[in-house]
């Protein structure tokens, strides 16, 4: 294995796309990870469990998110690719970590005290409730020393690192403790429609969300129908403009052109011409984006060895990992 410090990610394949919002604001960053760091990628398909999907879906959407990943440039040459499922020690190791769990702490999930809050506590399953320690063993049974996240997540970080640091201290030296890989934030990107509010798979209405595997025809109209302002001037203004400010955001993410540099060549210009830009930046990208994934599914067989690879190599980690954890603790070994 490498001596680079070892990065793992984890994305759930809950939708049949991924969408602008969460490859600008964690996917893109997976990529350039690869050149200095020994990553592992991957598809959290048992987390997706937490909620009701169709089976199939689940089953497609796996592996669709899997194609998306090598499409956004996942080398899996470069990177262990893998399926969450493929890798049975995450199970194996959660329920070790479950145990070290106080009900206390884990009640204090901001995440999921925020889902019960809006559903109920009876629409609420134990999966849900557990979901931070399985997230945990994800990260430790890899012995992962960064993970790169976001502000919605940092506080399941920290719980992983308060159960590496237990478990070190109850049975000996066992787990590296994970460091937070700060993503460089390009900004947050907004529901199209009504950008004071996230784009997001779930609260979005279907013109305020950006998919990146959709007709290009289609996703130019929904960037072109783009609400904007009162107002002629094209400016960086989260809380006077924030339509125009969310279309900034997007093209200096895209072109990598700073905002300063981009409001200067809009200077005299309108909207329409602003719009245009961003339609053709995001097209640019979602055009062979679309194609190298439908290619990569065309060839399921291709594309499940590649995951078969990635998940041989990420258990050669993990059931190490699990070996040491289980003989720590004194289950009892096989013969």
């Amino acid at each position: 294995m490498s001596s680079l410090p070892r990065v793992l990610s984890l994305i759930q394949p809950t939708a049949q796309s991924f969408h602008l919002g969460n490859y600008l604001g964690a996917l893109r960053q997976w990529v350039p990870l690869q050149d200095d760091h020994d990553a592992f990628y991957g598809i959290a398909d048992l987390h997706a469990l937490t909620v009701e999907m169709d089976p199939q879906e689940l089953h497609d959407n796996t592996l669709r998110g899997a194609a998306q990943l090598i499409a956004a440039g996942v080398d899996p040459e470069r990177s262990t690719l893998f399926i969450q499922s493929h890798v049975p020690e995450h199970t194996q190791l959660s329920w070790v970590l479950g145990c070290l769990t106080g009900f206390g702490q884990a009640s204090r999930m901001t995440q999921f005290k925020d889902k019960v809050g809006k559903a109920g506590t009876e629409s609420a399953n134990v999966g849900l409730f557990t979901y931070p320690v399985l997230m945990a063993a994800d990260i430790l049974v890899h012995q992962a020393d960064q993970v790169p996240v976001g502000e919605d997540q940092r506080q399941h970080l920290e719980l992983t690192r308060d159960l590496a640091q237990r478990f070190n201290a109850r049975y000996g030296e066992t787990f590296v403790v994970p460091e937070p890989y700060i993503l460089k934030s390009v900004g947050k990107i907004q529901d199209l429609q009504d950008p004071t509010m996230k784009m997001s798979k779930t609260g979005s209405s279907p013109n305020g969300l950006v998919e990146l595997l959709e007709d290009e025809k289609k996703l130019v109209k929904k960037l072109k129908s783009a609400v904007t302002d009162s107002g002629r001037e094209i400016i960086f203004d989260e809380q006077a403009k924030p339509g125009v400010s969310n279309l900034l955001t997007i093209l200096s993410a895209f072109s990598g052109t700073a905002i300063p540099d981009l409001v200067d060549q809009f200077a005299g210009k309108g909207y329409g011409d602003l719009k245009g830009a961003v339609a053709d930046a995001v097209a640019g990208f979602a055009t062979p984006f679309r194609e190298r994934t439908l290619e990569l599914m065309g060839e399921r067989t291709e594309l499940q060895a590649i995951l078969a690879r990635g998940a041989a190599r990420a258990r050669e980690v993990a059931s190490k990992s699990v070996t040491e954890v289980y003989a720590k603790v004194g289950l009892l070994p096989p013969r």
